[in-house]
């Protein structure tokens, strides 16, 4: 499902899922990853596409639009969910004529020199990637996407670990030790940190 305007791509996949909803949830990350590989085909050389927990994308910094995942809000945590929603907005282009510094962490593909600005040829790309996903997860288990998630996914230290739980929550071992430090998916999903609810659309700052 698509929908069409000039300055926004949005779109989202319905996805049925085979495993309780505490773990199903991990669907996300491999739509976020497909996401940033149908961007990164057309991206302009060593541009940089890195993930802010767990779904603002950021391109060069700046935050271009993110992914979010819907579920049943009757399904409890240890149900199989008969249904989830993965959806994505990019901001394509700017249609407030504003300048570039009134909104400095926030752009578009446009600014950051795309040459094709397509959101049917993102899409399709964007399909092909999250089946890669898939196979990937079924042949050698979550941990594969899970480790492509990450790779996008900006280090503080670059000794600390970090792996996906089996829940979502991000799990990072600092190089002085002690229990690992937690993030909540489901709080981030909730959150939607880069989404402006009022607008509908990406956040501008």
């Amino acid at each position: 499902m698509r929908v069409s305007r000039f300055d926004i791509i949005e779109f989202a996949v319905v996805l049925e899922p085979a495993e309780q909803l505490s773990s199903a949830r991990r669907a996300f990350f491999a739509g976020m990853h497909a996401l940033a590989d149908a961007l990164a085909v057309h991206a302009p050389p060593e541009c940089d596409l890195a993930f802010e927990w767990p779904g603002t994308l950021r391109l060069d910094g700046a935050m271009l639009g993110g992914g979010r995942l819907a579920w049943p809000q009757a399904c409890r945590e240890t149900d199989v969910p008969d249904w989830l929603v993965f959806g994505a907005m990019l901001r394509a282009a700017d249609m407030t004529h504003l300048d570039p510094g009134f909104a400095p962490d926030a752009t578009t593909l446009t600014a950051e020199g795309f040459e094709i600005i397509d959101g049917d040829m993102i899409i399709e790309g964007f399909a092909r990637h999250l089946m890669t996903a898939f196979d990937l997860w079924n042949e050698r288990n979550f941990r594969a996407v899970g480790e492509d998630y990450l790779a996008r996914l900006p280090k503080k230290l670059a000794a600390e670990k970090r792996i996906l739980d089996e829940n979502g929550d991000l799990l990072t071992t600092l190089p002085a030790g002690g229990p690992p430090l937690r993030k909540s998916l489901l709080e981030g999903l909730r959150a939607a940190a880069w989404y402006d609810v009022v607008q509908r659309m990406p956040k501008v700052s």
